[in-house]
């Protein structure tokens, strides 16, 4: 049997990502709880949610099927009442907002949905044009407004087409287009991408990623997908039950998940030994060290094969893995197979500081 050795590279002293300035809150929850009534009795699917969110931050909502996510995001916008702790928007407690004060707050708060909810018996303009004729806004102003955002979205030449004649992308970009009428200041995602195939989706994400830098706006976006998160977010809270397990920046929560939850909600994205390579190392007979690099975004540090090579004194072979990089921070793992000569492991190993947090991980 191949040895497996985990190696966990120290940080680097030098070319580490700069650091983010810390930004203003522009949303705070504290202590939120919210119940619904069944004929059994009341279901918690909010459960004393604390969370902080900056101005301009695109901020991650995850979970699996039934963990809160959708209640959590409607008590944004008090689509949900919640039954326990506070909703605050810029310091205000929505709560305690009268009805008038609560469409003021509405008409600040874009929303966007799975399933686009756009009219199929009106044009794109006329769908863009529904919340400022709620407003009372003038014609010329809805559709000077609707151009400027068609172009921002890349829909220019599409104001007099229904929906049926959209493909799902364009239909998700008309709802994107008809959130930023009201010229909101924050914008939530429901699983905006779950209903688009994933050369869409990345198109999607890479426009509400254009739009966060050219508008500044606040964009909370949930979803149970985390290469989404990955793409687009700056810190990500992972919901189970109701509650917050783990949240951080996305660098670190993909480095260093410290819930099974967040684990799991990983592993799809995780990359496996293929069975042939397995197959071969576990053949022959412990003649090679099968090396784990793995870079957990600590540092900016990446691998260098070559001098890998040279100290191991013999082959080198990269068998699997990749190197990404999340927010500038290199991330992943590397397998590789090694023959050393006698010694040198243990001396590549001390050399590059990593003797003590090398360990056996295993067979293959």
């Amino acid at each position: 049997m191949s040895q497996v050795i985990s190696l966990y590279p120290a940080p680097a002293p030098a070319a580490e990502p700069p650091a983010v300035p810390p930004r203003a809150e522009h949303i705070r929850l504290q202590g939120v709880r919210k119940a619904y009534g069944t004929a059994t009795g009341p279901v918690e699917a909010l459960r004393g949610i604390d969370l902080s969110i900056g101005k301009g931050e695109i901020f991650g909502i995850i979970g699996r099927s039934g963990a809160g996510k959708s209640s959590l995001i409607r008590t944004l916008n008090r689509l949900e009442e919640v039954s326990a702790g506070q909703v605050l928007i810029d310091g205000q407690d929505i709560g305690a907002l009268s009805t008038a004060q609560l469409v003021q707050l509405r008409r600040r708060i874009g929303m966007i949905f799975q399933h686009f909810n756009l009219l199929a018996s009106q044009t794109v303009l006329e769908n863009l044009a529904l919340p400022l004729k709620a407003a009372g806004v003038g014609r010329a102003v809805i559709e000077q407004r609707a151009r400027e955002l068609l172009k921002l979205v890349g829909l220019e030449g599409k104001e007099h087409a229904y929906p049926s004649r959209l493909s799902g992308g364009q239909k998700q970009r008309v709802g994107i287009a008809r959130a930023l009428m009201l010229e909101p200041s924050l914008l939530l995602c429901d699983e905006a991408t779950s209903a688009l195939d994933p050369e869409t989706t990345q198109s999607i994400l890479a426009l509400l990623k254009h739009i966060n830098g050219a508008l500044g706006l606040t964009i909370v976006l949930i979803t149970h997908e985390m290469a989404v998160i990955r793409q687009v977010c700056d810190r990500v809270a992972v919901l189970e039950q109701g509650q917050v397990v783990e949240q951080g920046p996305v660098w670190q929560i993909f480095g260093q998940p410290a819930s099974q939850t967040t684990r799991a909600l990983l592993a799809p994205l995780a990359t496996q030994v293929p069975p042939d390579i397995a197959q071969r190392l576990a053949s022959d007979n412990g003649q090679r060290a099968l090396i784990e690099l793995t870079f957990d975004g600590q540092s900016a540090r990446e691998p260098d094969l070559a001098a890998i090579a040279q100290h191991l004194g013999g082959p080198v072979s990269l068998l699997h893995g990749g190197i990404e990089r999340i927010q500038g921070r290199a991330q992943g793992r590397l397998l590789l197979a090694a023959s050393p000569a006698p010694g040198r492991l243990e001396t590549f190993l001390r050399q590059q500081g990593l003797f003590s947090q090398a360990r056996v991980a295993g067979h293959v």
